[in-house]
């Protein structure tokens, strides 16, 4: 008997926080359109975020910031057409949850609505409570994203790895206690010590997602185009390239372009 498409058992925020339970641990990446969602979906992922990184890797912005609403949409609707197995979590954009926790909600709701999304990822601790609390009581899926938070890019003034001092760590532990309390099914923490990371994940009961953030968390995230080795310039101490898409690309279009100037593409049994 053939699987259908339904037949699919999907990943959800229950699962995840089963294989914490068990020791499982979590595999998280990004995408940003159909294509390449459908590939890492079948290929086995728990988890596609739709993240804001889209700005950098897919409209090749300097940061996260001009990233639109509309857009982000855009971009988590192309990933949940694709993706057959996986949770989708997609970043709320930069302006779109900061003014209150009622254009949080708002923002939120669209982003479900329009682009048939299964979570949303806020960065930020104690200074989005309320928004959070506001998105949950909609029934919405919370992910929350401490340590560096790129969206606060030109208030850190650097991408250095975050709460290496005893209050910042402090904090930090809180703001994860926090957001736990307020109902988050899940936390990114992005480049801080591995320690720290450690001590967070075995405090908490939600699974703790790490990049940047060493072993002892219970999964690991990593932006695609980063790890399948598009993107080049971007060289951080926690990537790992599983493979070197660049190179090949490049020599691919290389063959092709030289094919086409040698007439030796198409050939006899490539025409109608």
């Amino acid at each position: 008997m053939s699987v259908h498409k339904q037949d699919i058992k999907r990943i959800t925020t229950h699962q995840l926080q089963e294989m914490k339970n068990r020791g499982e641990k979590i595999a998280m990446l990004t995408a940003y359109d159909y294509s390449m969602a459908q590939l890492i979906d079948g290929a086995g992922i728990d988890v596609v975020l739709v993240g804001d990184s889209a700005s950098n890797v897919m409209a090749g912005h300097e940061t996260t910031l001009p990233i639109t609403l509309d857009q982000m949409i855009y971009h988590a609707a192309s990933v949940v057409r694709a993706v057959k197995r996986a949770l989708v979590v997609v970043d709320l954009p930069f302006g779109s949850y900061q003014g209150s926790s009622g254009e949080a909600l708002r923002s939120s709701i669209r982003i479900m609505k329009e682009a048939g999304a299964h979570a949303v990822k806020l960065e930020g601790g104690h200074e989005i409570k309320e928004s959070v609390q506001r998105i949950l009581s909609a029934g919405i899926p919370v992910m929350g994203h401490l340590g560096l938070t790129p969206q606060s890019i030109y208030k850190f003034g650097t991408y250095s790895v975050r709460a290496k001092e005893e209050a910042e760590a402090q904090t930090l532990l809180e703001d994860a206690k926090l957001l736990e309390e307020c109902g988050c099914f899940g936390i990114v923490l992005e480049k801080i010590p591995a320690v720290l990371a450690g001590k967070v994940s075995s405090s908490l009961h939600i699974p703790i997602i790490g990049i940047g953030a060493g072993p002892d968390v219970d999964g690991q995230v990593l932006v695609m185009q980063d790890m399948l080795g598009i993107t080049q310039e971007f060289k951080p101490r926690f990537l790992r390239r599983y493979a070197d898409l660049s190179s090949i690309v490049t020599g691919a279009v290389g063959k092709y372009v030289s094919d086409v100037k040698s007439k030796s593409f198409p050939n006899a049994d490539e025409k109608y």
